[in-house]
């Protein structure tokens, strides 16, 4: 039973797990967590403006990187993938946060394609679903892009019929268009047509007319899930395999997107580096309810704790 670490770099955090992997019998392999983290660093803080990383913004990854590394080294990870995904494809400096990487973990930081990010996302989404609930659509908001994926799952391995990864995430959408505090009703509708053009090009790509499930990860979908449900503190026990019907999702877009920065800071469940852009994330979600519904007829989100992180564990074996 190895023990892996898997470290994912996007453009507003970085994430590790520590996990041990189990492969059974059947070829089902599984993951038993031993650490799971996240520090929003905002390494694309600017990229979309300047096209390049922030000197702060590599200062805030390097500090959170050496943490990381400390910790695999004492849970006694035996191999480590890390990857980097939007803002890093984009930067002019990009050399910088390879030479930090290398330096700091001892292996080289891979930068992966739009579509492999999504293709590691479903992986990870899916690994504990039931296979007789797919076909599976699967989508991963991040800062800077947003996945969407098609396929299905054996409960062995993922076949991906679709995947598309798209420049719009609630890092970009926020500082393009809802600069306001809170973003003004010009500002929003901005961000809706952004968004809106933006993933017709992923549902012009990815077939998605037969999904049964639509599953959503990553930070903005689980915070999303934890307002929704009027969580005291966020609690990844309770967010993991909720359900989020699309009138859900409506009413707490419009909560946000109505409430002022400290409106939405003193929200329980609320992590602090996501107070800024949860708005953008989540007018980006309620523009994907929309579509998956007019398309599929899926007027449902399952949430899920398990995402790109998990699929990196597993590409390792």
């Amino acid at each position: 039973m190895p023990r892996i670490a898997a470290i994912d770099c996007g453009t507003n955090s970085i994430r590790l797990l520590v996990a041990d992997v189990t492969v059974h019998d059947d070829g089902h392999t599984s993951l038993r967590d031993v650490h799971r983290e996240m520090r929003v660093v905002r390494l694309g803080e600017g990229v979309d403006a300047t096209g390049r990383l922030a000197d702060a913004a590599l200062a805030r990854t390097r500090a959170a990187l050496v943490d990381y590394t400390a910790i695999c080294r004492r849970k006694g990870a035996e191999r480590a993938r890390m990857v980097a995904t939007s803002a890093t494809r984009d930067a002019s400096n990009r050399d910088d946060f390879f030479a930090m990487t290398r330096d700091v973990l001892g292996v080289e930081a891979e930068v992966i394609s739009g579509d492999e990010e999504a293709r590691l996302s479903f992986t990870g989404a899916v690994g504990d679903l039931d296979p007789d609930d797919g076909p599976f659509l699967v989508t991963d908001i991040g800062g800077g892009s947003t996945e969407v994926v098609a396929g299905t799952w054996d409960g062995t391995r993922a076949n991906v019929t679709g995947a598309l990864s798209v420049d719009i995430g609630c890092v970009r959408i926020t500082e393009r268009c809802l600069r306001g505090d809170p973003p003004s009703a010009d500002e929003v509708a901005a961000g809706r047509q952004l968004a809106e053009q933006t993933l017709d090009k992923a549902f012009e790509a990815v077939p998605i007319g037969g999904t049964r499930t639509w599953v959503g990860v990553a930070g903005t979908i689980t915070t999303l899930s934890a307002v929704a449900q009027e969580l005291p503190a966020y609690d990844s026990e309770l967010t993991h395999l909720s359900r989020l019907p699309d009138e859900a999702i409506g009413r707490v877009t419009e909560r946000l997107l109505a409430a002022s920065h400290d409106e939405r800071a003193a929200i329980g469940s609320m992590h602090p580096g996501r107070v800024d852009v949860i708005g953008g994330g989540a007018l980006i979600t309620q523009v994907l309810a929309e579509k998956i519904a007019s398309a599929a007829g899926v007027t449902e989100l399952l949430v899920s704790e398990h995402d790109i992180l998990d699929g990196i564990a597993l590409s390792l074996l």
